[in-house]
């Protein structure tokens, strides 16, 4: 396993993880609720920066590697997952669109996976599409953590809601785009399987 800055920065996400969730279950003599928010929002964006970061560092400093690009986005999943789970018990989100985003993770993981297995990765490679959805989903999970009103005028719930049902939609649709791509290939498969 090569060990490098952007490796060491995609560790630290995925380390950030425990502390977006656990901070919702510390006493709230400890914390308040809305401290709790503020401070799982604060960890949420700290982890969100590293991803772009460790990225931009790879590329500029020519330190991909073969771990960094598995490790990478499971971190991002298991970061999406956790605040979604945590975002769902504590009455913040529907869990119906926790249900769709982290269905599709899984969905296009596997399929990803088996397009790797027949020599096929590219048909699946990660378009704009689902890199729109990735931003809005990481726009609406720290405003639906922070659960308050911003500057006394911004109601975040109200937002990320609208954000994450955005999100949701792209979720879908990039799924199907995926699906789409995907269908001459498994259908080809099948065909030398019969």
């Amino acid at each position: 396993m090569p060990l490098n800055i952007p490796i060491l920065l995609t560790w630290l996400r995925v380390a950030l993880i425990p502390l977006v969730v656990g901070v919702f279950y510390l006493p709230d003599a400890w914390l308040s609720p809305f401290g709790k928010g503020v401070a799982s929002t604060a960890v949420f964006i700290i982890a969100a920066m590293t991803d772009w970061f460790d990225g931009f560092l790879a590329r500029r400093w020519n330190e991909t590697s073969a771990f960094g690009a598995f490790l990478d986005p499971v971190a991002d999943k298991l970061m999406v997952a956790g605040a979604l789970l945590v975002l769902v018990e504590f009455k913040q989100l529907n869990a119906m669109f926790a249900f769709i985003i982290v269905g599709r993770e899984i969905t296009i993981s596997a399929l990803r996976e088996w397009m790797a297995q027949i020599g096929a990765s590219k048909s699946v490679a990660v378009s704009s599409l689902g890199k729109i959805k990735t931003t809005a989903q990481m726009v609406a999970i720290p405003m639906l953590l922070y659960d308050g009103t911003l500057f006394g005028v911004i109601d975040m719930r109200y937002w990320g809601t609208w954000l994450m049902a955005v999100a949701a939609v792209l979720t879908v649709w990039s799924m199907l785009y995926y699906l789409r791509r995907a269908w001459p290939l498994i259908k080809e498969r099948e065909g030398q399987l019969k």
